[in-house]
C-alpha cells in the first residue's frame, strides 16, 4: 500500500540553505564582536537556532543568544532567504507525489518565519497541506519528535501510511518516537548510513530526489 501523506524535513531535504544559513551565523557573531568556539560549517545546521547559537558561541547566556539571533535573523530573513535554492529534480519529485493523490507537509526546525517566506519564494504555496515549525506554538515545542506528534494530531495523520523523509540522524529518531518510517536524503547535510546506530528495519536511503520518488511511488 502506498503512503497517502509525506512529511518532509526542509533544511538538507527540500532545500540547500547551507550557504545563507553559515553566511547568516558568521555576520552574527561578527557584528556582535564574538568569536565563535567552534567552526561555522554544515554540521551545524539541523537544530533550532537557538541551540546552534549556544553551540557556537559556547555560552547559554540568554542576553548573548538573544544579540546573535537578532543579528542572524536580520540577515537571514532577507539576503538568505532569497539565497536560498531547492535541490535540483526536488520540484519535479513534489509535484509527482501531489499528481499521485498524496499529502505533502514540512516539519521542520526552522523558525516559521524564515520557512514560509522561502516556501512562497520557491513557488511551493500550493504543494504543501501544512506548515509545521517549533514556534509556531506557544511556548514552542521542545523538539522535532514532539513537532511530529503534533502534526499527526493536528492533521488526523494515520501513522500506517505516513512517511518522515529527512537528512539527519535527528529526524529518524523523531519518526521512530511517532511510529512513522523514514526515509534518509542522502544528499543532504548529516544523514548517516542505515545501520549505523540506526534500526535498519525502518530506515530506508534515497540517494536522490528521483530515487526518493520511485520509492514513494512503489517503482522500486
Amino acid at each position: 500500500m502506498l503512503p497517502s501523506h509525506i512529511v518532509f524535513d526542509l533544511d538538507g531535504t527540500l532545500i540547500d540553505s547551507a550557504e545563507a544559513i553559515l553566511a547568516s551565523f558568521r555576520g552574527a557573531f561578527a557584528a556582535c564582536g564574538l568569536t565563535p568556539v567552534r567552526d561555522i560549517e554544515a554540521d551545524i545546521i539541523g537544530p533550532p537556532l537557538g541551540e546552534a547559537l549556544k553551540l557556537l558561541a559556547g555560552s547559554e547566556d540568554p542576553a548573548i543568544i538573544a544579540r546573535l539571533a537578532d543579528a542572524f535573523k536580520l540577515s537571514h530573513d532577507t539576503d538568505g532567504v532569497l539565497e536560498t535554492r531547492a535541490y535540483p529534480g526536488i520540484g519535479d519529485m513534489l509535484r509527482s507525489l501531489r499528481a499521485a493523490g498524496m499529502k505533502l507537509s514540512i516539519a521542520t526546525n526552522k523558525r516559521i518565519h524564515p520557512t514560509r517566506l522561502i516556501v512562497e519564494h520557491i513557488g511551493w504555496v500550493d504543494i504543501f497541506d501544512s506548515v509545521y515549525a517549533l514556534d509556531i506554538f506557544t511556548p514552542p515545542l521542545p523538539n522535532k519528535a514532539a513537532l511530529l506528534g503534533r502534526m499527526l494530531i493536528d492533521q488526523g495523520i494515520d501513522t500506517r501510511r505516513a512517511i518522515y523523509v529527512g537528512d539527519r540522524i535527528e529526524d529518524f529518531e523523531a519518526a521512530e518516537a511517532n511510529d512513522l518510517p523514514f526515509i534518509g536524503a542522502t544528499w543532504g547535510y548529516g544523514i548517516p548510513h542505515a545501520g549505523e546506530g540506526t534500526a535498519a528495519v525502518r530506515w530506508r536511503e534515497a540517494f536522490s530526489p528521483s530515487g526518493l520518488r520511485q520509492i514513494l511511488l512503489g517503482e522500486t
